[in-house]
């Protein structure tokens, strides 16, 4: 089941998803599940999912009726299938290999309740590039674009379907000016930062495919950590039967 350098990491409720060195997850992941919550009998995407821990979070509390998880990555892929076996949930979690430029003919359009991404944070051209094909892709817009992503959830979604993403503050204009140009209106955004002294570190949104201008709600930020360094008790919540699972 497990290849030369996986491991397996548990999720909580008997759930576990294998990860590597180049293909993992962290906290963004974790608020990004938690941010998007699909309803019990809803249809949704994952656009570059890599490991696969968001469907496996969802699953994990019982929901969607069903997941497409999309990835380019081979690797990626196949980590992901192994862990949908692991689980039992073959009649949950699909895996599709493929660009998330090159759906048509591959997924159903205009039929999904939800879209989610947690997108490449760097646009082309900027930051530290990592030597590791597997980083640069995740990290950098090598493959995708912010256009790229809106315009495949917009193709996927459903009328008033959701796409929820998370990305950093620097990246707000693009993110909703992409949205709007895919006619998928933004509605909710949430703000993170690692304790009240630091300045946001992220940020999570959902648009509503063909809703009207307007109307965004902006919730209270959510706070990783108190000021002595412990965690919040919404982090403590977030986490949920995740935490549990491991520590134990």
């Amino acid at each position: 089941m497990l290849q030369p350098g996986e491991k397996l990491e548990p999720l909580g409720n008997g759930v576990r998803v294998i990860v590597s060195p180049r293909h993992g997850f962290g906290t963004d992941t974790v608020l990004l599940a938690h941010f998007s919550q699909p309803g019990k009998n809803d249809k949704a995407c994952e656009l570059g999912t890599g490991c696969g821990a968001i469907p496996l979070i969802w699953s994990r509390n019982g929901v969607p009726k069903s997941v497409t998880a999309v990835d380019i990555q081979s690797e990626a892929c196949s980590m992901l299938r192994r862990s949908v076996e692991l689980n039992g949930l073959e009649d949950r979690i699909t895996v599709l290999e493929s660009d998330l430029c090159d759906l048509k003919g591959k997924l159903e359009l205009a039929s999904y309740d939800m879209v989610v991404c947690n997108p490449p944070y760097k646009a082309a051209g900027t930051g530290i590039v990592n030597p590791q094909q597997s980083q640069r892709i995740a990290r950098h817009e090598m493959l995708c674009t912010m256009d790229d992503i809106a315009l495949a959830a917009s193709r996927l979604l459903n009328f008033s379907g959701k796409l929820c993403m998370c990305q950093r503050p620097e990246r707000l204009s693009d993110v909703i000016c992409s949205m709007r140009e895919h006619k998928i209106e933004p509605k909710r955004l949430r703000f993170v930062q690692q304790r009240v002294s630091k300045a946001p570190k992220l940020f999570l949104i959902e648009g509503r495919r063909g809703g009207n201008p307007g109307g965004l709600i902006v919730e209270p930020t959510l706070l990783i950590e108190q000021e002595d360094g412990r965690l919040s008790e919404e982090m403590i919540r977030i986490y949920g039967a995740y935490k549990e699972a491991y520590l134990t």
